[in-house]
């Protein structure tokens, strides 16, 4: 049976055709990004696995190699900041990705008492080994974009990474009196 909406468009009535409502647009996107989210945290459970390390330790590796590809030197504080855990958290992690030939201590250049941290080239070759193939997909994924939808789905991302950063529960200081 063909029926046919208020705006004069027609549709079949088991809903094979047609237009999607904003609200529906929107479930549809959300549920796509919670697919992908679930997708890319199976690919790092998978990736933890494979390298037999916890989520800190591949989140410091990956930190440690992307520091020296861009030449950055990185100190024991430097790591502990970035993945928002103790100094004594962060000695303990140092400690077991040494002893597991995935980091290592190196003096600083110009502090005697300084340790500066890389990850091994062992580390570097098999974090590749494991997450190239994958990024290879992405790339090609990525590329197979026009210039007018990447722009869309980079600006659309970037406004959603904000929205999910907003703390609703984040205590507001009280305007001081002026």
């Amino acid at each position: 049976m063909v029926q046919t909406k208020p705006s004069g468009a027609t549709f079949d009535a088991s809903g094979y055709w047609y237009e999607k409502t904003d609200a529906e647009r929107s479930v549809e996107v959300l549920n796509a990004l919670r697919r992908y989210r679930a997708a890319e945290s199976e690919m790092r459970r998978r990736t933890r696995t494979s390298m037999k390390m916890g989520e800190t330790d591949l989140a410091a590796i990956r930190y440690l190699l992307r520091a020296e590809r861009n030449d950055q030197p990185i100190s024991a504080k430097d790591l502990a900041d970035h993945l928002g855990i103790t100094t004594a958290s962060t000695s303990v992690l140092i400690n077991r990705l040494v002893k597991s030939g995935h980091l290592e201590r190196l003096p600083h250049p110009s502090d005697r008492r300084g340790v500066l941290l890389r990850a091994t080239g062992a580390s570097d070759v098999e974090v590749r080994a494991t997450l190239d193939g994958m990024h290879a997909r992405m790339i090609l994924l990525a590329e197979a974009l026009s210039a007018d939808e990447a722009r869309v789905i980079a600006t659309f991302l970037h406004d959603m990474a904000e929205a999910v950063d907003i703390d609703d529960h984040a205590v507001v200081p009280a305007p001081a009196d002026a």
